[in-house]
């Protein structure tokens, strides 16, 4: 590993340890030249997800959309940011475990709503509401009915 202060190519490794959230290992090294120390971090290399839009565009998968789409889903309903962030990285670790390269945004839009009748199900008919695009209150009374029916099974 190149020193940034000396440009010396060589040095050793005081202090490893895994950042907080498991994704990557923080090491401490001392420059072999000038002894100083920097951080270096290693990650590993995912193959990028892509993302197919209904209209056929692609754009790189991002769990902050999904948390995002969520928290506005979820505004003034008991539930925790925490359990936000693990839903979206529960979906995000599904559609790398698929080890396809690109996924039709649908298929999101279905993972996150499927979790969400699971989980809170006024935030499960926001969000459907949103998603599905409703253009008139019979089709969202129809959304309502398959609700009530799952829940009386």
């Amino acid at each position: 590993m190149k020193c940034p202060f000396c440009g010396f190519m060589e040095s050793k490794v005081v202090d490893s340890r895994a950042t907080e959230e498991g994704t990557s290992i923080r090491r401490r090294r001392e420059c072999m030249e000038c002894a100083r120390r920097f951080t270096t971090y290693e990650r590993l290399d995912e193959v990028p997800l892509m993302v197919v839009k209904k209209d056929g565009r692609r754009e790189a998968f991002s769990r902050d959309k999904i948390i995002s789409g969520v928290l506005k889903a979820s505004q003034k309903r008991p539930i925790s940011y925490e359990v936000i962030e693990n839903l979206a990285r529960e979906i995000e670790r599904e559609l790398r475990n698929q080890m396809e390269r690109e996924v039709p945004s649908q298929i999101i839009g279905e993972m996150v709503m499927e979790r969400l009748r699971q989980l809170d199900e006024v935030t499960y008919v926001r969000f459907a509401s949103v998603y599905r695009q409703f253009r008139d209150i019979g089709r969202f009374m129809e959304e309502l009915e398959k609700l009530l029916q799952q829940q009386n099974e």
